[in-house]
């Protein structure tokens, strides 16, 4: 009887062991079929991509032709705010800023409209956005941004100027990426970046970088990629419709306007010049969100204006 019970024992264990690994097997099958589902790219992945990519990309014309459009609807909104239905107190509310000392005054960050996202949210930017504004507009958080930026000054002070480039292919940002790279010593590649100055060692003006600065990873694709290729770092700054792939480090805004633009190289120039002990007058923050001119720039602008009106060529008078 006894060697019964233990037989009736030994076949149940074996059933449980053989029961155990046929549920492991399984397991691993779901998994499998989960992970392959992840990384699948869904339609919904392509024209979220597609999207993106066109805001960043638009033409000027284009841009244009939109700028009046949210003209008509700002009219709008206008009487929406007459009406208390909408405040900017409301927005700064919003965006929950906490009181710290921030590397500017939450007022100036404002101003710039450095917070002012697309109507566009990838997934790598969705943990960054409060909220949508009215008109469809994300919302950066403020607070998030200053943190990014600060983050985004400790990555770029522990490289060297002669080991940094900055591509800036957008025009908002050409004022500020050039007196960036004035103050820095950093090399500018701004309106176009010549392909393969990163890469092929035959090109005559060939060289090798630590760090890339990429202002808008659609429009500043080439340089990233060649970035990549040679395995570099990259700095990133990204608006809500950028893909933060390929970045070693981000930084968070708007990176359309010249303002909110002016700000980040501002703040970078100010800290960089500082953190490498770099004797550099950098201009006040007003000068970098066009408040201000310096006084090339007031005989620059005359200039254009003489020579529109017909009384003397670009290059005659103001020692030209």
């Amino acid at each position: 009887m006894v060697g019964i019970i233990d037989k009736i024992k030994e076949e149940v264990q074996k059933g449980e062991e053989a029961l155990k690994e046929i549920v492991e097997e399984v397991e691993e099958k779901i998994k499998g079929k989960i992970k392959k589902a992840s990384k699948k790219p869904t339609k919904n992945d392509a024209e979220l991509k597609k999207k993106a990519e066109v805001e960043s990309t638009t033409g000027e014309k284009d841009i244009a032709n939109k700028k009046k459009a949210l003209l008509e609807k700002a009219k709008k909104l206008k009487e929406k705010l007459s009406e208390g239905e909408i405040s900017s107190e409301d927005l700064k509310e919003q965006v929950k800023i906490k009181k710290k000392d921030m590397l500017i005054s939450l007022e100036e960050y404002v101003k710039a409209g450095i917070y002012l996202g697309t109507k566009v949210v990838t997934p790598n930017m969705k943990p960054f956005v409060y909220r949508r504004r009215a008109d469809g507009l994300a919302i950066f958080n403020t607070d998030l941004i200053d943190e990014k930026i600060r983050a985004g000054v400790e990555f770029l002070n522990k490289f060297a100027p002669e080991d940094i480039i900055l591509v800036c292919k957008r025009e908002a940002g050409w004022r500020a990426v050039k007196k960036f790279g004035e103050l820095t010593g950093i090399r500018v590649f701004a309106k176009k970046y010549p392909a393969g100055v990163l890469t092929n060692k035959n090109l005559d003006d060939f060289f090798e970088n630590e760090l890339t600065i990429i202002t808008d990873h659609w429009v500043d694709k080439n340089a990233l990629n060649d970035t990549l290729k040679v395995h570099k770092k990259v700095l990133m700054i990204c608006d809500t419709n950028n893909f933060s792939k390929g970045a070693n480090q981000v930084i968070i805004g708007n990176n359309k306007s010249p303002k909110s633009l002016g700000v980040i190289f501002y703040i970078l120039a100010r800290e960089y010049c500082k953190a490498r002990g770099i004797k550099a007058e950098v201009p006040e923050l007003e000068w970098w969100t066009g408040e201000l001119e310096d006084e090339s720039e007031k005989k620059s602008r005359v200039r254009d204006v003489v020579a529109k009106a017909g009384l003397m060529s670009p290059c005659e008078g103001f020692g030209v």
